[in-house]
């Protein structure tokens, strides 16, 4: 099967599973694990953050990160299509006791003046104040949407101003920086916690990192033994994480490329499904909203050929490029891609 269903279902390349095998290990619950504690300064110091916090998942690394951000029934304002809020599965209200509000934006691309209009904070004893404000970097159900520096940068000028804080979504940071050129420091001293994934584009089998300053990451690292997330010889994994950083971060151009030109294929059966100048990324959204199709009908019809893709919403069908999808892979798909959609498009 070739399975685009996203970049999480990378198998761990041998190479990395020799590092994994021989990583030096201790308690993680203790402290005593090297290769964690190594791999938490490492990323940390990469984002130009005092500390880290290693977690199983890039959903716990954003929960902890809000929970340290903004106190029970107090608001958290992203937006509407980010993950914090459409796929933590209310998360952020069930644990923490925060509240939500979310503003839309074409393609998740973040405007600072769409979040600074939306937020209300220090509003008194009678209305929810916003606290906190969060930005998902790249944007996955945008379509790997990287966010623009300069409304980042607004953003934490004023946000401060109004005594708001910001969090960085950064699941897949790698894949903006390689695709924007921006640091990894430049995103970073924009926000106050950042949570970035070493299992989807980096092609480790499990890991995030929470960063933030050293009081906070104390504060979550409590909160991560609460959740029954504390580990104990993890450095195994951790090893897979720095594998990640050495090996995987550049040759992210290469998905970024294929995807390319998956959407460009897609575009010329029609423009109405994707414009692949908005494909930055290695995400391949297809809006299927014109269209009598499904995405499942479409998704079924690429299955029966061996390709896996993700029907995301009843016209919505996501396809993701990864370290293990080959170029040999990319031919099938550029042949039979095509085939499938001029086949059963139908304009409504």
């Amino acid at each position: 099967m070739i399975d685009l269903r996203s970049d999480t279902v990378t198998k761990p390349s041998q190479g990395m599973r020799q590092v994994m095998a021989e990583a030096l290990v201790g308690d993680d619950v203790y402290g005593d694990d090297p290769t964690v504690n190594s791999l938490e300064a490492r990323v940390a110091k990469l984002f130009g953050k005092e500390a880290g916090l290693f977690t199983p998942s890039g959903s716990l690394a954003n929960q902890l990160a809000i929970r340290t951000l903004v106190n029970p029934g107090e608001e958290l304002i992203t937006e509407t299509d980010s993950h914090i809020v459409r796929a933590e599965l209310g998360a952020g209200a069930v644990f923490s006791g925060i509240t939500t509000r979310t503003w839309k934006a074409p393609l998740g691309k973040l405007s600072a003046q769409d979040a600074l209009q939306l937020a209300k904070p220090n509003s008194g004893p009678y209305l929810v104040s916003t606290t906190a404000i969060a930005v998902e970097n790249t944007h996955n159900f945008g379509g790997g949407t990287v966010q623009p520096i300069d409304e980042i940068a607004k953003l934490g000028v004023e946000a401060k101003k109004l005594g708001m804080l910001l969090h960085l979504d950064g699941a897949r940071i790698w894949n903006a920086h390689v695709s924007s050129g921006v640091a990894f420091s430049e995103y970073g001293k924009h926000f106050e916690t950042v949570s970035v994934c070493l299992s989807k584009g980096l092609g480790a089998p499990v890991g995030s990192v929470m960063l933030a300053s050293t009081d906070r990451i104390a504060k979550a690292r409590v909160w991560r033994k609460r959740y029954g997330a504390g580990m104990r010889q993890v450095g195994i994994l951790a090893a897979a994480g720095h594998y990640a950083l050495d090996n995987n971060i550049e040759r992210l151009a290469d998905d970024h490329s294929r995807a390319k030109k998956i959407a460009i294929a897609c575009a010329e059966v029609s423009p109405l499904l994707i414009d692949p100048n908005n494909v930055e990324t290695n995400i391949v959204a297809l809006d299927l909203s014109k269209f009598t199709a499904t995405a499942q009908e479409i998704n079924s019809e690429l299955n029966a050929l061996g390709i896996l893709a993700s029907a995301l919403g009843p016209k919505f069908l996501r396809l993701v490029t990864h370290l293990d999808f080959t170029d040999k892979e990319l031919e099938q798909v550029l042949i039979e891609l095509p085939k499938i959609l001029k086949r059963t498009l139908v304009i409504e």
